[in-house]
C-alpha cells in the first residue's frame, strides 16, 4: 500500500466533496433569502455592527491573489475576528465557482468583490438547514484535526 492509497484519502476527499456541495446548497439558499454581505470592506462593516447574526464566512481567493499582502491582511484579520466570535469559515480555492453561484447574470455591471462573503441567519428557521449543519460540522470536525481555516472546492457543474 502506497501513501496515496491510504483510505483517510478517500473519506477526506469525499468529506470535502459533500461539504462542497453542502456550500453550494447554503449558498443558493441564502442568495434567495438575501442573507449573503459580498465584499471584504462590507464584510467587516457587518463583523462590527452585528457578529452574533453570521454563521458562516467564506474567504476566496485564487492563485493569482495569493501574493496580494494587501488582501492577505484583510484575511488575517478577518480570520481572527471570526475565531473570537466563534464563526466558522472556510477558505474556497476556486473564486471562479463562486462567481458563477453569486453573480449568475451581471450583465455589463463590474463584478462584486466575492474575496470574502458573510452568511448571516436570517430566521431561527435556517439553523435547521441539513446543508449547513452538514458544513458546521466539516468545520468543526476540520478543527479537531488542527485545520482551522479548511479550504474547500466548489464543485464544477
Amino acid at each position: 500500500m502506497t501513501l496515496e492509497e491510504l483510505p483517510g484519502d478517500h473519506r477526506a476527499a469525499g468529506r470535502m466533496e459533500q461539504a462542497g456541495d453542502a456550500l453550494e446548497e447554503v449558498l443558493s439558499k441564502a442568495l434567495s433569502q438575501r442573507s449573503l454581505t459580498l465584499g471584504v470592506y462590507e464584510a467587516a462593516k457587518l463583523l462590527n455592527v452585528d457578529p452574533d447574526n453570521v454563521v458562516l464566512c467564506l474567504l476566496a481567493a485564487d492563485e493569482d491573489e495569493a501574493g496580494d499582502a494587501a488582501l492577505q491582511i484583510h484575511f488575517t484579520l478577518i480570520q481572527a475576528f471570526c475565531c473570537e466570535n466563534d464563526i466558522n469559515i472556510l477558505r474556497v480555492s476556486n473564486p471562479a465557482r463562486l462567481a458563477q453561484l453569486l453573480l449568475p447574470a451581471t450583465g455589463p455591471e463590474p463584478p462584486a468583490d466575492l474575496h470574502c462573503v458573510l452568511v448571516t441567519n436570517p430566521h431561527a428557521s435556517q439553523w435547521k438547514d441539513p446543508a449547513l449543519s452538514q458544513l458546521m460540522c466539516f468545520c468543526r470536525e476540520s478543527r479537531y484535526m488542527d485545520q482551522w481555516v479548511p479550504v474547500i472546492n466548489l464543485p464544477e457543474r
